[in-house]
């Protein structure tokens, strides 16, 4: 496959985690959890509600929910583009959420 067949495989995998990404970025701000700062990401995961600064258990359970839909989606492209392709699409994405919500995490 040649890199503009490619492209629209890339482009729908990028706009599905882009989207699910905004999602967790808002219910990171319910919580107030620095989701991008060290080791908070895989506290979430295990359902840690200590990382929170609030309590807001509705968001937390839909924040770990969609953490989990996340991770399967990117196992999901890793299968379909390839590692190179998943760095820039993870690059871009964590590169978007901190310019629009920038107190998710520590520049």
């Amino acid at each position: 496959m040649t890199e503009s067949q490619d492209r629209p495989a890339v482009t729908e995998w990028a706009y599905r985690l882009e989207e699910l990404d905004r999602e967790i970025a808002r219910m990171a701000l319910l919580c107030r959890v620095r989701i991008l700062d060290p080791n908070v990401l895989e506290r979430v995961l295990r359902n840690d509600r200590s990382v929170c600064e609030t309590q807001n258990p509705i968001a937390f359970a839909k924040l770990h929910g969609l953490l989990m839909v996340h991770l399967a989606l990117w196992k999901q492209s890793t299968d379909a583009l390839g590692e190179a392709q998943k760095a820039q699409i993870e690059a871009h994405i964590i590169g978007r959420l901190r310019k629009v919500f920038p107190t998710i995490a520590d520049e």
